[in-house]
């Protein structure tokens, strides 16, 4: 069945860098766009970046542009999300995301807080 892991969340200061990792199986990972979202406490899950199938194409929510960066690899069916001068805004869990079928994949979610 298809699984999405994501990992590599955590705690980290203002102004500091995390990447996620998101481990797909259970689908031919490299036929399909991923992306990841987000979700803060009380608020509306929003997009932050999306990448196409061959990585080719890469589009960012507002929040995202200009500090986070989405890529892959195919051949380790893993999608990453680097995210660097972390806002405490910042703070929510991140999911990825896979759609294929007419039907909306989602990992377990990593939690990412930003604090001192």
């Amino acid at each position: 069945q298809v699984q999405l892991v994501e990992s590599g969340g955590g705690l980290v200061q203002p102004g500091g860098s995390l990447r996620l990792s998101c481990a797909a199986s259970g689908f031919t990972f490299n036929k399909y766009p991923m992306s990841w979202y987000r979700q803060a406490p009380g608020k509306e899950r929003e997009l932050v970046a999306a990448i196409t199938s061959a990585g080719g194409i890469t589009e960012y929510g507002d929040s995202a542009k200009g500090r986070f960066t989405i890529s892959r690899d195919n051949a380790k069916s893993t999608v990453y999300l680097q995210m660097n001068s972390l806002k405490p805004e910042d703070t929510a869990v991140y999911y990825c995301k896979a759609d294929f079928g007419g039907i909306a994949y989602w990992g377990q979610g990593t939690q990412v807080t930003v604090s001192s």
